[in-house]
């Protein structure tokens, strides 16, 4: 991969997250701070006091910059978009269309935000990150943790009034969550970057038992964790609107297409055309990402016309009786 990492503090482009029988085996975060409503973490939930980095080809990232939409807090939590090609230098961020240049550490790159961190930081350099102006530091780097925060301490301030982790459910929500991760949201990185046959057969055997499992979940119930969006749709969401983008092809996920999935296919449509997504959806950063960085696995780097998809399509997800998402008192 290109992602690059930093060893104490320098820039490191030559590394790997493979096992020796060719498995990819991601590196864990490193950064896992809480920022709660009462500020008893050290870390208080205010107006303005935090920054958020995303790509929008990033399917980790682009969960969190859809949190920060869909809950209404785009006024309360800064972001940045960085370009979505990587450079030999990592993420980088550009003022070209789409992008948002970094305005509160005037960054060229993004390890330069973990380096004013922890000047001797050693890990990868990901997004997403959640900033803290206040402290000048990176409160957490963890997607999960961070869609949590978004969803459930910065109620006081989220304009959308929605909870998409409600009590009855919270067990429920992140049963599926964890259910989801391993084959569908890690597993495509499992196939794409596995280094052996017996490797990517094993990866891709997941993916396509897992989606075949949810397609069955989903001919009874409009979403995950029944008849209301939770966390646990908006961390399949990611992954599956860039299946049939780019896993499918680039990383050779081709048993089925996605759009072959009747009901995970209108679940998308459906989760695509709920106010505040489309916003923070982009095909061309998804495409560039994938297929213009990662020359590992496509070496020309030419980006693909197709496929032509029209997320704006109707969809049948509306035959389910809807329940309201619970508001937040």
């Amino acid at each position: 991969m290109a992602l690059g990492m930093m060893i104490q503090g320098q820039w490191v482009k030559d590394w790997t997250e493979r096992d020796v029988q060719g498995k990819f085996v991601r590196m864990p975060t490193k950064f896992h701070d809480w920022i709660t409503a009462s500020g008893s973490s050290g870390f208080k939930a205010e107006v303005g006091r935090y920054h958020l980095y995303v790509s929008l080809g990033c399917p980790w990232a682009h969960r969190t910059a859809i949190m920060r939409s869909v809950k209404g807090l785009a006024s309360v939590i800064s972001l940045s978009i960085v370009k979505p090609e990587i450079s030999d230098f990592g993420w980088q961020f550009s003022d070209e269309p789409g992008c948002l240049v970094d305005t509160v550490n005037q960054a060229k790159y993004l390890w330069e935000i973990y380096v004013k961190a922890k000047p001797d930081y050693t890990g990868r350099v990901t997004v997403p990150i959640l900033w803290d102006k206040q402290t000048s530091t990176i409160v957490n780097n963890e997607s999960r943790q961070i869609i949590r925060m978004l969803d459930t301490e910065f109620e006081a301030f989220a304009e959308a009034g929605v909870s998409f982790y409600p009590q009855e459910l919270q067990s429920e929500i992140d049963r599926t969550i964890d259910a989801i991760y391993q084959p569908i949201n890690n597993g495509v990185y499992r196939a794409g970057f596995a280094n052996s046959q017996a490797a990517y057969d094993e990866a891709v055997t997941e993916v396509f038992a897992a989606l075949d499992y949810w397609e069955e979940v989903l001919e009874n119930q409009r979403y995950l964790v029944g008849d209301q969006i939770t966390e646990a749709d908006w961390c399949l969401f990611p992954t599956l609107l860039r299946f049939d983008v780019a896993y499918h092809g680039l990383f050779k996920c081709n048993v089925k297409r996605l759009r072959d999935y009747p009901n995970l296919w209108n679940y998308v449509l459906d989760l695509y055309q709920q106010p505040g997504v489309k916003e923070v959806c982009s095909i061309d950063h998804i495409k560039r990402l994938y297929y213009g960085s990662l020359a590992e696995i496509n070496p020309s780097r030419i980006i693909p016309k197709g496929p032509t998809i029209d997320f704006n399509a109707p969809h049948d997800r509306d035959r389910y009786l809807v329940m309201p998402t619970k508001a937040v008192a």
